[in-house]
């Protein structure tokens, strides 16, 4: 029996445009990176599980993929070992590009200067429900400093955020909240020592709606009081300042919670001192629900297009502890590649020329027509412009349909005639036009 081939739901296969259009997204962000100082980075796909797990909250724990031990590994263990998962499974696939840069760090702090910039575009693995806009292996682009707790980073990183957007040309909300704030409300409510239960519930308020939310609290075990003490102070409205004067009175019984007010107060005056165009909003309700967040978070949204966060990160203050490294601060954020790219297909912003790597075609009509078209292809290449040349002769009809359905600009007719008088007949195939051009000026017209 044939099996049907198929692919694991939650992942994809990429054509040749759609991987144009993919690389288009990753060199555009890589470049802004790079624009502001920080260099590549590479770790591996897996990584131990003791590295992974307890990292991302009981949330991210569950979605974590585990490896199998390899070979023939259970041949020698028991029933009971074989059942447990930490007997067969020692490795995972990557959640996310932080916690291994952290691990990364860590063991290679003796080779490094702080503070360390870097950036890494590799993809992740989630064992998550697949849908519009989230699947179980897509692209992280991330960028981070680690070694300095200067709040001008945060303010770099808007920026970063602002440039990268701007030169995709989508319109696009930065929203961000610091987590000593949420600390701080749920400590004047009474129940700092549930901050984990309360960002976790909060994080999914666009998801669910605030009624949803309040009922994960109480089965979390605040109490209906608490909850209630919650729900104004996550309806604050009013510009960014409004609500920074609203939370100063609110957390003035919290020190961390007002050292959190400060802190994005400090990067918002930077941001405006920069002159940055970008809608930031102090969102009360942003919590992103990982255990390593400290003090500033982040979360991007498309304007124009319906879709998650297209982009998110924050402050961490200690993630290089967990790994014997304690007190080393870094903030980051990340770029969701597969996202961007759903947002730029639906608003139609990909360039033209992503649709095809070929500009030029060069029709193959024998063996002398041949050999002149490969000397003038070769000069072509020469001034870098994509071309290539029919592999073999054959009617003029199928090479021309060839390259339509290949979308190619520009086909390049090389015949008897055209040999004889030393010009090529250049058809755009979009607009039918044709015109003759000498063989000297071939590749300068092309460019």
């Amino acid at each position: 029996m044939t099996q049907k081939p198929s692919i694991p739901k939650g992942t994809r296969d990429f054509s040749p445009v759609e991987t144009m259009r993919r690389q288009y997204i990753f060199n555009t962000i890589e470049r802004v990176f790079r624009l502001y100082g920080f260099s590549p980075l590479e770790t591996p796909a897996m990584e131990n599980l003791s590295t992974l797990m307890g990292k991302y909250g009981e949330e991210g724990d569950k979605l974590l993929f585990k490896v199998l031990n390899s070979g023939d590994y259970a041949a020698g263990l028991s029933d009971s070992e074989v059942r447990s998962a930490s007997k067969i499974c020692e490795k995972g696939l990557r959640y996310d590009l932080t916690v291994p840069f952290a691990r990364y760090v860590v063991q290679h702090r003796n080779e490094l200067v702080f503070p360390f910039k870097r950036y890494q575009v590799q993809p992740v693995w989630r064992a998550d429900r697949p849908q519009k806009g989230r699947y179980r292996e897509f692209y992280q682009c991330d960028v981070d400093v680690i070694g300095t707790d200067s709040l001008l980073c945060e303010a770099e990183l808007v920026e970063i955020v602002e440039r990268v957007f701007r030169e995709l040309g989508i319109r696009v909300q930065l929203k961000m909240n610091n987590r000593k704030i949420l600390y701080g409300i749920a400590e004047v409510i009474g129940h700092a020592d549930k901050m984990m239960d309360i960002t976790v519930a909060i994080d999914k308020l666009d998801k669910i709606g605030l009624e949803n939310v309040q009922a994960e609290l109480r089965d979390r075990g605040l109490e209906q009081e608490a909850i209630d003490r919650l729900q104004p102070i996550l309806e604050l409205a009013g510009s960014n300042d409004e609500k920074l004067n609203a939370l100063r009175t609110i957390l003035a019984a919290s020190e961390t919670g007002l050292r959190g007010v400060e802190e994005l107060a400090t990067v918002f005056a930077r941001v405006a001192e920069a002159g940055i165009e970008l809608p930031l909003e102090l969102d009360l309700s942003l919590a992103r629900g990982l255990n390593y967040y400290t003090g500033a978070i982040f979360e991007v949204k498309a304007l124009d297009y319906a879709i998650g966060s297209i982009s998110g990160g924050g402050r961490y203050d200690d993630l290089t502890g967990i790994f014997g490294l304690p007190g080393l601060s870094g903030v980051g954020i990340s770029f969701g590649a597969d996202r961007i790219y759903d947002v730029l297909l639906g608003l139609d912003r990909f360039p033209e020329e992503l649709n095809c790597s070929t500009r030029a075609f060069f029709v193959n009509l024998g063996n002398a027509e041949e050999q002149a078209s490969r000397r003038l292809l070769r000069a072509v290449r020469n001034v870098g412009i994509p071309a290539e040349i029919y592999p073999e002769a054959a009617k003029m009809k199928k090479q021309l349909e060839y390259a339509n359905r290949r979308g190619i600009p520009h086909v390049v007719i090389i015949g008897s005639r055209e040999l004889e008088e030393r010009v090529a007949t250049v058809k755009h195939m979009r607009t039918g036009e044709q015109r003759q051009i000498s063989f000297a000026d071939l590749a300068t017209v092309l460019m």
